[in-house]
């Protein structure tokens, strides 16, 4: 099976969790860069990729895959053979799957309402119900670590530690002794430096 992916990528975004995990899975992908700044992801050509105008985004043959987690999963299962996925059966599919489904579902959600000095939605309506409930949760399993799933890294570490690295970054998430602890030990991964250093390049190149 041909396992090459056309992965769309803006360097400094949300895309930057798949370009480390496709370090971390040394995938083979061919990398189509998008400019934000110049508003590329809002062309008509890149509307037919993802018709929301947003990064990231892959296609393996003639599947479209966007939006993170799915990404996550698809990447991960398809490059089964490094390990960064619990198979089907595993005690740790479920809280594999749990947290990177609560990434997008809780996590992002609760983040713009925060940003944007909103209150949440009544709780028979919000699909996270408070801040503290996201963070008290999230802190629960970081203290299960050294990893979100415990002693195995997996790539949903990929992604929660890209994403609280840029929200305490900018002061959206607090920075706990327990979440810089985490991100460090994320951030320190070869092929999450490699990929922030390609992503440095890039962004020289699209400044020039």
């Amino acid at each position: 099976m041909n396992r090459k992916i056309t992965f769309y990528h803006a360097p400094n975004s949300r895309s930057g969790g798949i370009f480390a995990l496709l370090e971390e899975l040394s995938a083979d992908y061919d990398l189509h860069l998008v400019n934000l700044k110049l508003g590329q992801s809002r062309l008509p050509d890149y509307r037919a990729v993802n018709p929301m105008g947003e990064v990231p985004a892959i296609r393996h043959g003639d599947a479209l895959i966007t939006e993170q987690p799915a990404i996550v999963v698809y990447l991960a299962d398809l490059y089964a053979q490094a390990g960064l996925a619990p198979a089907v059966g595993d005690p740790l599919r479920g809280p594999y799957l749990r947290w990177l489904v609560f990434y997008g579902s809780c996590f992002e959600p609760a983040l713009v309402d925060r940003s944007l000095n909103r209150d949440p939605a009544p709780p028979s309506t919000s699909p996270y119900g408070t801040w503290d409930d996201v963070m008290n949760a999230l802190q629960l399993q970081l203290a299960k670590g050294p990893y979100m799933l415990g002693e195995r890294f997996t790539a949903v570490d990929v992604l929660w530690g890209g994403a609280l690295h840029w929200t305490t970054l900018f002061k959206l998430v607090p920075e706990t002794p327990q979440i810089h602890a985490y991100v460090e030990r994320v951030l320190a991964r070869p092929a999450m430096q490699r990929a922030a250093a390609k992503d440095a390049q890039f962004l020289a190149q699209q400044a020039a």
